[in-house]
């Protein structure tokens, strides 16, 4: 064997040798690449994933917060008009004190309370009523008044009973079924 045929097998094989590396470290390269695009996928779905749970849950919670404020807002426009109605409704009562039939209840209530507390009993209501109470309640009638919108109220003369028929104690009594007509 001669030189020159040594130094061909020598560079045949370092050819071999590197032809070999080579294509091992394309196969490599493609294989991290491979790796690499997958586990970028991997990480892309995942944070789409993520980011899509993240915005539904934040739709949620606007949907949610939305939802509260028209039920705050829709109970306190019918807290208004209820309340406007419980005005208009002590309007009512305050003029149905200047109505014919006023004298009548002030007598039934003053039998109510006679009834109710037994005798003697004290019997105050409006300023402005102050001569019906006197005739429908005679000695039981008490001048002081009383800052009500109608009716009157009664107590023991030692004070230790109390029935408060004024229209704005009854009114508060059943503010709560006034308030079911009124909705």
């Amino acid at each position: 064997m001669s030189l020159e045929s040594l130094v061909d097998e020598i560079r045949r094989r370092g050819e071999a040798d590197l032809t070999a590396i080579t294509s091992g470290r394309d196969a490599d390269a493609a294989k991290i690449v491979a790796e690499t695009n997958r586990r970028l996928e991997e990480v892309h779905s995942g944070s789409a994933r993520a980011t899509d749970a993240e915005v539904a849950h934040e739709r949620a919670q606007r949907l949610a917060a939305a939802k509260l404020r028209a039920r705050k807002l829709l109970y306190e426009a019918r807290e208004k008009r209820l309340e406007s109605a419980l005005g208009e409704t002590r309007t009512l009562l305050a003029d149905y004190t200047r109505s014919a039939q006023y004298p009548a209840v002030l007598k039934r209530m003053v039998t109510a309370a006679t009834d109710a507390l037994g005798k003697p009993i004290r019997i105050s209501g409006r300023s402005e009523d102050a001569a019906l109470l006197a005739k429908a309640a005679g000695k039981s009638f008490d001048p002081t008044p009383q800052s009500i919108l109608g009716g009157l109220v009664a107590e023991t003369p030692d004070g230790s009973r109390r029935l408060n028929l004024s229209f704005d104690e009854l009114l508060r009594l059943r503010e709560d079924r006034v308030r079911e007509l009124l909705a």
